[in-house]
């Protein structure tokens, strides 16, 4: 049970035990002939799915059937030419042998405890490619508020906001819209019916789990709320003080760097890409399956740094609006001394024609 608590623990991507007294059991069942002998009950293999279904279909599975393929071919040949040299002093081993065939094919065998697997299938996308979208709403976010943010502006029967207060409600906005978009992004992984109310498991068990019971919906909300916060804040920041064309150029490098430090595993990377460990995305990636698979949690961790990004870029946040109202000031003079000197140009050349 210990291995089975480290791996759960991410300690191991899976592990390999060879069961107390095998060597014993196998022995008895050559020369006692015991019927109840079963060859799965020789090894265990121990391995948690849920933490990343792709790094096990494409790396993990691969290497432990291969494994179980080349210890069985292998013992099987030294242990029937055991059992053989056996049964030429010893007769009743072949009886035994034939009222217990297993005992000799295949001799040893492999159960597998898949601690946590990755059920349903249909989760796959809350936890990799449709995380994509929070990303892009929480960009998109800022152009599609920026007329009724203008309209605060521009004195249409009222008197314009101070400077602060249109921080202030800019901030709120923000965050108020990222509150009901995240809901309606996390209503959408309920509507395909992923299990939200599994409830939590022990870690030893073979069993589908989720990590808070009914409550892992609203901790699913609130991390796509606050991970929505520390995308779309700092896309926001970075919006006003590199302005247009700019701006898609940034989104992509975004998606990009969120992307590739989310949806493959670090201990397969280089250790150039440790940084990502930082990146938004990759927290909300691994609390999410935290949450709906009832893995080892660092949910602490990873809300703690997608904080720390929601309170960095929202101290940065009225130096950036500073930014951009005083580019839109300057851009507005320089427009505006175009036109006196137009006017004047055309001022100039009027009397000398007329002349």
């Amino acid at each position: 049970m210990e291995v089975r608590r480290r791996v759960w623990e991410f300690g191991a991507w899976a592990a390999v035990i060879i069961n107390a007294n095998a060597t014993t059991l196998l022995q008895n069942a050559v020369q006692n002939g015991n019927a109840s002998f079963d060859p799965m009950g020789i090894a265990q293999i121990i391995y948690v799915q849920a933490r990343d279904e792709t790094t096990y279909a494409n790396y993990i599975t691969p290497q432990l059937l291969q494994f179980q393929s080349s210890v069985t071919a292998t013992f099987g040949q030294q242990w029937a030419a055991q059992v053989g040299d056996q049964a030429a002093a010893n007769p009743a081993i072949l009886t035994n042998i034939r009222n217990n065939p297993q005992a000799i094919s295949p001799a040893i065998g492999f159960s597998t405890f898949n601690l946590r697997p990755f059920t349903p299938p249909v989760a796959t996308p809350a936890v990799s490619i449709g995380l994509i979208y929070l990303i892009i709403i929480s960009f998109f976010s800022f152009s599609f508020y920026l007329p009724v943010h203008t309209k605060y502006i521009t004195p249409q029967g009222h008197r314009p906001l101070h400077f602060y207060q249109m921080v202030i409600w800019r901030w709120l906005a923000t965050i108020a819209a990222y509150f009901f978009l995240s809901l309606f992004y996390s209503l959408l992984s309920l509507a395909f019916q992923i299990p939200f109310s599994t409830g939590h498991k022990s870690i030893t068990s073979v069993e589908s789990a989720t990590a808070y019971g009914k409550g892992t919906f609203v901790v699913f909300w609130m991390l796509n709320w606050v991970g929505m916060g520390a995308l779309g804040i700092a896309c926001e920041n970075v919006t006003m003080i590199i302005g247009q064309p700019w701006t898609a150029l940034w989104l992509v490098f975004w998606v990009i760097t969120n992307v590739s430090t989310s949806f493959y595993s670090f201990d397969l990377a280089p250790k150039f890409f440790y940084w990502g460990y930082a990146w938004p995305l990759h927290n909300i990636v691994e609390a999410s399956r935290q949450l709906l698979f009832d893995l080892h949690s660092r949910i602490g961790l990873n809300f703690g740094i997608l904080f720390t990004w929601v309170s960095i870029n929202t101290l940065l946040f009225p130096f950036c609006c500073y930014f951009m109202r005083w580019q839109t000031l300057r851009s507005q003079e320089k427009s505006m001394d175009k036109r006196g000197n137009a006017k004047e140009d055309s001022e100039s050349k009027g009397p000398q024609e007329t002349g």
